[in-house]
């Protein structure tokens, strides 16, 4: 996996900007900004100072007006010699740039290659690398939090301090199993099951915290049902604050899924709106309601919409058939109209609030009970907490290693042999050391650096 290749990448986006970098990393960082840089000699410049000069091709002709910067081993991103060449940020700018490093010497970086190599030089381990494309990706100020303290180590501690019990644990008990009692003493497996309980402990509070961190990382699913024309396209648009559905008087406009995104009280949202749901014999509306059933069981919480101006009807029986109760806010809409459905709940729905998506009454209180959901399901007790699990594949490895923590208090009450006490201390430490990557399999490692960007 480790190549010892000077990589070449843009460090910005494509497009025009007022400024782009060109990020270089590996043993030939240096050689090559010498070749190309035409200011301070690259031997005398210092290491994380910026230099102004030029950019010059092979032929001495004028590329572009730069700053160059080098970040010597081993305090760089990388661990390795990195330099940044930050030109004007127009296309045509960065290829001649890009090109000319290339041409050079320089191997064209694959995805997340740049934080690949900081991960194998030890300057990260894989969770705080994983860290850096949550915090590219943070879609809220809260979301971006959590990913910082990722990347600050928080996580890789309270992984450490798991893994720490665990090996000192297992050091004991396998000092039993290769000594006689004589030589290191009797063994008290009543503390050190003791110790083992209270990392489970440990552990089941991160695995609490999951569910927050999930929603902060990917977004809460905000699902608008309900049969046509009560007024869930208008709504959409409402909560958005622009004319983002198509809003006619015709049952039955929306034929698909229309998924927007927003944020609400630090979470954000992607507010999906669903076609009507109702019995019909047009195969491009029966596509649309089977597509919006489907979103129902994805939903963290559905706003299930009802004309208040009207009474119940079948179709929206049919709708509520599908919402769970405790995962639904029912919208009585349109009480901008004579409201017959305050008086009138549906059964089993005990939450409502009644708003005007035509006048944009009533937005703030769905606002509000929408955050008051999230904030009492899973963050109200997680802020206690000074790290949160956002990763599936971390939640996992934790699952895994408190199952065999779980398995060796069970065993012990048993009184197991202890080399079978053993086996299962260093089932939780391989579990655990996936999170930080001593024990990671390389095509999980592949895949997880596939999904960044070229120049990081």
């Amino acid at each position: 996996m480790f190549s010892t290749d000077t990589i070449v990448a843009p460090a910005t986006p494509p497009g025009e900007g007022g400024v782009g970098i060109i990020r270089v990393s590996g043993p030939l960082s240096a050689q090559l900004l010498a070749e190309t840089f035409v200011g301070c000699p690259t031997d005398r410049m210092r290491s994380h100072q910026l230099y102004h000069g030029q950019l010059r091709a092979a032929d001495g002709s004028q590329v572009d007006e730069v700053l160059a910067v080098i970040m010597r081993t081993p305090h760089s991103y990388t661990g390795e010699d990195v330099v940044e060449v930050h030109c004007h940020g127009g296309p045509q700018i960065m290829r001649q740039a890009l090109d000319l490093f290339l041409s050079k010497g320089g191997r064209l970086a694959n995805p997340g290659e740049f934080t690949q190599r900081a991960f194998l030089n030890g300057r990260l381990d894989l969770s705080q690398a994983e860290a850096v494309i949550n915090v590219i990706r943070a879609r809220s100020a809260e979301a971006c939090q959590v990913a910082l303290g990722q990347l600050n180590g928080r996580l890789s501690q309270r992984v450490h301090r798991f893994a720490n019990h665990t090996r000192t644990a297992l050091a004991l008990i396998e000092a039993h199993i290769d000594f006689p009692d004589d030589e290191v003493g009797s063994l008290d497996l009543t503390a050190v099951q003791r110790e083992v309980a209270a990392t489970v402990e440990d552990m089941t509070r991160l695995l609490d915290t999951f569910d927050t961190g999930r929603i902060l990382r990917d977004g809460i699913n905000l699902l608008i049902l309900g049969r046509p024309n009560v007024g869930k396209s208008s709504l959409m648009n409402a909560m958005l604050g622009e004319a983002r559905a198509i809003v006619t008087e015709i049952p039955g406009t929306t034929r698909d899924t229309l998924e927007e995104s927003m944020v609400l009280g630090g979470f954000p949202i992607r507010l999906i709106d669903t076609a009507g749901v109702r019995d019909t014999d047009n195969l491009i509306e029966q596509e649309g309601v089977r597509r919006a059933k489907d979103k129902v069981g994805m939903a963290d919480l559905v706003l299930l919409v009802l004309d208040a101006s009207e009474p119940l009807k079948e179709e929206d029986r049919l709708a509520a058939s599908l919402c769970a109760p405790e995962k639904t806010l029912l919208v009585l809409n349109k009480v901008d109209r004579p409201n017959i459905l305050e008086d009138q709940p549906l059964e089993g729905f005990l939450r409502h609030v009644s708003v005007s998506a035509k006048l944009e009454q009533g937005l703030e209180a769905l606002f509000e009970a929408v955050v008051t959901h999230f904030d009492r399901r899973v963050v109200a007790g997680d802020r206690r907490e000074d790290v949160v699990l956002s990763e599936r594949r971390h939640q996992e490895a934790v699952l895994r290693a408190r199952h065999s923590l779980m398995r060796f208090l069970e065993s012990a009450q048993h009184a197991a042999p202890l080399e079978c006490l053993s086996i299962e201390l260093r089932e939780a430490l391989a579990a655990l050391g996936q999170i930080t990557g001593e024990t990671t399999p390389d095509d999980i490692l592949e895949q997880i650096f596939s999904e960044f960007c070229v120049g990081k």
